[in-house]
């Protein structure tokens, strides 16, 4: 079990998406809070300091670990080496706190943060586009890799990767080197049934993402054609154990597999609707449970 780590993303008490949600919640409250629930670690947000000593002092005073951070990447648009040149100031951030893989998420004409529905998300055309984009994937994984720090390539809604065939196509275009950020909560919005993208591609997961969805505000937000934000505001994500999703056989799976590394919630609402320690706390708790152990991990 000890193979396995619970972490959590801020965005449960502030959404860099959205700053007006949670936006006057101090960071010291998510990781104090954090750290009372159970949780292990956090993954960066934009409260968090960038000076990799600075984020060290902080983190080590609350006993946490840093888990990883988003990297906002354009391969889709500009060459591997204006990516490595562009990273290389976050790659020395995670490093140096001893993060293990890197989120990537491609942001080049994505829609996730503009007013427009879903459908208008952007879409590589032809096997060429996937497979130059591909190429640029792998040597910019192998650049992160040789710094100690595994690409781990997030699928997300309203981007060029959202589908499972999306998935699909772009684990058989890049090698090893690029990982996969399994994510639930954006598989089962991206019309996948989340178990079978993890049986498909298991081999290549190094980091998950456990958010839960609310299926009737996914079919809202596709017959009202809504955007992502939209999506969010709403309703459409919510922590494990409060949604549709079925963890146990998810967990079940990446332990029978051998993965090691963390689970993370990350769930996006608004904590005046959804209470920051409430949620993060039945997260934390669907989540140990299925781990084998139902205690809270209280600090002293």
């Amino acid at each position: 079990m000890n193979d396995i780590r619970i972490g959590i993303n801020p965005i449960s008490w502030s959404n860099d998406d959205l700053p007006s949600l949670g936006g006057e919640i101090p960071l010291a409250t998510a990781l104090e809070e954090g750290r009372r629930i159970g949780y292990e670690g956090f993954e960066l947000g934009n409260k968090f300091p960038r000076e990799p000593q600075a984020l060290k002092s902080l983190m080590a005073g609350y006993g946490l670990a840093v888990v990883s951070g988003w990297y906002s990447g354009r391969l889709a648009e500009r060459s591997a080496g204006e990516e490595i040149a562009a990273v290389e100031s976050h790659l020395d951030l995670l490093a140096a706190n001893g993060c293990k893989v890197m989120v990537y998420g491609e942001v080049a004409h994505a829609i996730q943060g503009e007013p427009v529905a879903l459908y208008r998300r952007p879409q590589f055309r032809s096997p060429e586009d996937w497979k130059r984009y591909g190429e640029r994937l792998d040597t910019f994984a192998r650049h992160t890799l040789s710094r100690g720090v595994r690409l781990a390539y997030h699928h997300h809604m309203g981007a060029y990767v959202e589908s499972p065939v999306d998935v699909d196509r772009l684990m058989t275009n890049t090698g090893d080197d690029v990982g996969l950020l399994f994510d639930t909560g954006h598989a089962f919005f991206g019309g996948a049934d989340p178990l079978s993208l993890l049986e498909r591609h298991i081999d290549r997961v190094c980091h998950v993402h456990c958010k839960d969805v609310r299926p009737s505000m996914v079919a809202m937000s596709r017959n009202r054609q809504w955007s992502f934000l939209q999506s969010v505001l709403n309703g459409v994500f919510t922590v494990p154990g409060d949604g549709a999703i079925d963890f146990a056989p998810i967990i079940a799976r990446l332990r029978q597999h051998g993965y090691r590394g963390w689970l993370v919630v990350e769930a996006e609402q608004d904590p005046a609707v959804a209470p920051s320690y409430d949620f993060a706390d039945k997260g934390y708790r669907t989540l140990r449970g299925l781990l084998g152990d139902t205690t809270t991990h209280e600090a002293a």
